[in-house]
């Protein structure tokens, strides 16, 4: 065996679920109606781990029917599995006879899991001093990891080394037995230790050590001060013998006796018709092709970059772009993107507005460089000859809608959404690059292609209004020549290429972030999608019922301003109300604009409202003419008569601390504590027999800064249910909780949100309108009666200083430029974002996680008696058939709190209601 190629591992069960689970939204079937999509997935992993690996030793490795000697140990050990779904039973045969044809070498053994014989070999490998990289999708398998053992999971395209296991687990490798025997495993039931999750055992492990060191030190673990601390000592003797039980259960042997020694674990010759009959047998009908063509058709990884490879420079690509207008160069194409283990997609339309779009191109590329442009829906005067959608789009169907071929794409979601319009599903979304760079750095530029194509290539791209023009002229692409149009597809397709490769590049060597990619972006964009194309409806009747009555309002605010002013002025024009303002009636001139003119923007206007009737009033017009012209007015307009509902656009890319934004319309901007804003709310309804349900979180960013500080007042409070904003009275002010005052509450409220957002004295005082001594004396009682916040404030700010980021509970990064600057205005705002950032960002990492476990469920419903219709800040809104409410509510705040483990309960409320006024 040679030293420089690894020993391939396969955990052949592991995969086996996982293709078939990958496979499941797309529900794939022959035309027997045989299901296929664990075959098809499975088939794509080998020949990529073929290509790959064509000088390695070898060995996929199955569990064997019947029980395993853990079985005899632990009759319960598995006993809360579920069965093997029918539909994967019955492609078992197949795969193991199609990865046998393949030449695999394909090893069960009885007795044992194939982890134990993973291990085995894994161990058999190390002590030759040779390379071993195990393919899986197991945590279990992280205890294997050494200096000569590597995780790999080729369905993320993720490697594991040992301080991958620590950056994962928080624990090396040696300790991962000992973290899942105090966990346990809900999984295979393995029991573990009452009481014990994630925090505890990291708490223990990396505060005293092992399993045994835990048990020879009990003594020393109330010191540790986690939750349960101090009663922990005695609980673990009453359950020493069962944390022992699950050690042994969640151990990997690593001495099975095996038939083949690892020389003899070599890839074998294809055995071309065994396969061929698995292949038509399931009609994997481009596979047979190249098959009996005499090409394996054996491509490379399922991501064609690899980070520890240099990208050719992107100024040096020579480009080589087709427009293609005949069929047969369209098929040669088809199966060229079939083989692809990855490419880049890209839709050209008629309009940005998802629910109007009409494809009328598409562009794909494979390799750098490459690429092409399917037009079929250019209808300018003197167009050429083009293939027709039907054929195009007929063609594509099959490939765009099978998840075991993988696409990359820059801001997918909306390609997906366009795709539903021609009756096409878009699965096998494995990247986006808007993605990838808002998650590897979300500061430090847009993400839109061309601006990342500048700032990571290097390359100055086509831009759209070059070959469409501006303005009110502006062509849309169908009107463009073919010309002008195809570099401009053509490109997209390649730069998107390009870039993936560069940004995976970089986001693969951090681990943490690649997870947020993987675990929470690009899961929630299929989410977001359907909640787009769901929509929601609308009572437009209230709404032109509003815009009347505040017509009719703002009316009566500019006759009582005119009449304040002394004569008549335009209230929208900031040069006529500067000289009524600070000329004609002297108010204190606050700020000035960057001209040198006095300033009327809104907080300026804000302020002088305090002491002023005329800015009082201005700032009332201001509000009302914004909500009827943004809601009142524009909402009815906005139901698309296809549907009858209205749909807005969610963006992941926007807001730097990871909170998801809306246009179109914009839903996180309705007022919700005036009456204006609740009467919008009002007009959004609920389908005919259905209610509307606002589950919100409470409180969320005031729980994540009790857990991230470890405050034990804080946790307290929230443990124990209290009202949290009366508890820091009682606290700060130091009277009894029944003695708090609704003033004192108000105050404390105000100390709770103003320290979340960096508030100092000034603006605390401010708010409160108090002096500014006194505001002081409020947040020294503060931090003196809470610690452990002042100590996490300090502690942000020299870590943002240290490293030039803060990160959210998940991992998600926040780059803070200005935290060093000489200017003090920016350093100090770059500090109150550090502090902020970690809650905000948790906080939106929490309610994605949660969108995206709620949509698994919601998936699996069939009957249409639940919807998922709008996320709102902390808040999510779904329509529910009436019968259903009570058992759908129930699931929603079980799964919403789920999302996240912190050391305070994460609180979901749920309202019901005929609008999103009364569910609210």
């Amino acid at each position: 065996m040679a030293s420089s190629n690894p020993l391939i591992l396969v955990d052949g069960s592991s995969y086996l679920y996982r293709a078939f689970f990958a496979s499941q939204q797309a529900d794939l079937r022959t035309s027997t109606g045989l299901p296929s999509g664990a075959v098809r997935v499975m088939a794509n992993m080998m020949r990529s781990l073929r290509k790959q690996y064509p000088d390695s030793h070898v060995a996929v490795v199955f569990d064997a029917k019947g029980k395993t000697f853990r079985d005899d140990i632990y009759p319960e050990y598995k006993a809360t599995r579920a069965s093997m779904p029918d539909d994967l039973r019955s492609q078992v045969a197949p795969i193991h006879q199609m990865i046998k044809a393949m030449g695999f070498p394909f090893l069960m053994v009885e007795g044992v899991e194939a982890d134990d014989v993973i291990g085995t070999l894994a161990r058999q490998a190390t002590e030759k001093k040779l390379p071993v990289l195990i393919s899986t999708g197991d945590k279990d398998m992280a205890q294997l990891v050494s200096d000569h053992v590597t995780l790999i999971d080729t369905m993320k395209d993720v490697t594991t080394d040992r301080d991958g296991v620590i950056e994962k687990f928080g624990v090396p490798p040696e300790l991962i037995i000992d973290y899942l025997a105090l966990m346990g495993d809900k999984v295979d039931n393995i029991p573990g230790m009452t009481g014990v999750g994630e925090k505890t055992a990291l708490a223990l492990l990396q505060g005293i050590g092992s399993i045994d060191e835990i048990a020879a030190n009990l003594d020393k673990v109330a010191a540790l001060g986690f939750r349960g601390s101090k009663a922990f000592a005695d609980k673990f003797r009453e359950q020493e013998e069962q944390v022992r039980l699950s050690y042994l259960l969640a151990t990997i042997k690593t001495d099975v006796e095996l038939e083949q020694e690892l020389e003899q674990l070599q890839l074998g010759p294809i055995d071309k018709e065994s396969l061929l009959a698995v292949y038509r047998e399931y009609e994997l009908r481009n596979l047979i092709k190249e098959l009996e063509s005499g090409d394996e058709g054996v491509s490379a990884s399922a991501d064609q970059d690899s980070s520890d490879e240099e990208t050719t420079p992107a100024a040096t690509v020579e480009t080589d772009y087709r427009c293609i207008l005949d069929e047969a160069e369209f098929d040669d194409w088809l199966a060229r993107l079939k083989a692809a283990p990855l490419f880049a997609f890209d839709t050209e339309t008629t309009s940005l507005d998802y629910m109007e779009a009409r494809v009328v191109g598409v562009s794909f590329a494979i390799e750098p460089g490459k690429a092409a442009y399917v037009p079929f829906g250019h209808d300018y005067l003197g167009a050429p000859a083009q293939l027709s959608e039907e054929l195009v789009l007929g063609k594509l169907k099959p490939l765009l809608e099978d998840p075991a071929h993988l696409k990359v794409g820059q801001n997918l979601k909306y390609d997906r959404n366009v795709l539903q319009n021609h009756g096409i599903d878009l699965q096998g979304i494995a990247f986006d690059t808007m993605l990838e760079s808002y998650v590897l750095n979300s500061t430090a530029s847009r993400h839109d292609m061309d601006s990342l194509a500048s700032k990571y290539l290097g390359v100055e791209t086509i831009s759209f209004e070059e070959i469409a023009g501006k303005g009110a002229k502006q062509l849309t692409f169908n009107q463009i020549e073919l010309e002008q149009a195809a570099p401009y597809a053509a490109e997209d397709a390649d730069i998107t290429l390009r870039l993936h490769q560069t940004l995976w590049a970089s986001l693969s060597k951090l681990p943490a972030l690649a997870k947020v990619f993987t675990e929470i972006e690009l899961p929630l964009l299929p989410v977001l999608a359907r909640m787009e194309l769901m929509g929601t409806t609308i009572e437009p009747k209230l709404l032109h019922q509003q815009s009347q009555e505040i017509e009719v309002r703002l009316g009566e605010l500019e006759r009582q301003a005119h009449e304040l002013a002394g004569q008549e002025f335009n209230l929208s024009s900031p040069k006529q109300l500067g000289e009524i303002l600070f000329v004609k009636l002297g108010l204190p001139i606050l700020k000035k604009t960057p001209k040198g003119a006095a300033s009327t923007a809104e907080e300026v206007l804000a302020e002088l409202a305090e002491t002023y009737e005329l800015p009082r009033l201005l700032m009332e017009h201001r509000g009302l003419a914004k909500l009827k012209s943004t809601y009142t007015d524009k909402l009815p307009l906005m139901i698309k008569p296809q549907t009858g509902r209205v749909h807005t656009s969610y963006h992941q890319a926007v807001a730097a601390t990871g909170r998801l934004s809306s246009t179109d319309p914009n839903l996180q901007n309705i007022p919700v504590r005036n009456e204006q804003g609740r009467r919008i709310r009002q007009a959004f309804i609920p389908s005919a027999g259905y209610k509307l349900v606002a589950a919100d979180y409470s409180q969320i960013e005031l729980r994540i800064m009790a857990h991230l500080s470890g405050d034990k007042g804080l946790l307290t409070a929230f443990a124990e249910g209290k009202d949290i904003h009366k508890a820091t009275a009682a606290e700060v002010f130091g009277v009894a909780l029944d003695a708090v005052t609704t003033d004192m509450r108000r105050s404390a409220k105000a100390i709770n949100f103003g320290l979340i957002y960096g508030m100092s004295a000034f603006g605390l005082a401010k708010q409160l309108g108090i002096g500014r001594a006194e505001a002081q004396k409020y947040m020294d009682l503060y931090f003196e009666r809470y610690p452990g916040v002042l100590d996490y404030m300090e502690r942000t700010r020299q870590q943002a200083e240290a490293q030039g980021y803060v990160e959210t509970l998940f991992g998600r990064r926040l780059y803070l430029p200005d935290i060093k600057s000489r200017n003090a205005g920016l350093r100090k705002g770059a500090e109150r974002a550090a502090i902020n950032a970690p809650m905000q960002g948790t906080a939106a990492d929490i309610i994605k996680r949660a969108m995206i476990g709620v949509d698994g469920w919601i998936q699996g419903i069939t009957d249409g008696s639940i919807h998922m219709l709008m996320q709102v800040h902390d808040e999510l809104v779904f329509e529910i058939r009436e019968e259903k409410l009570e058992e759908y509510v129930a699931i929603i705040k079980e799964k919403m709190s789920a999302a996240a483990d912190l050391h305070v309960p994460l609180v979901v409320e749920a309202g019901v209601g005929d609008n999103w006024d009364q569910a609210h």
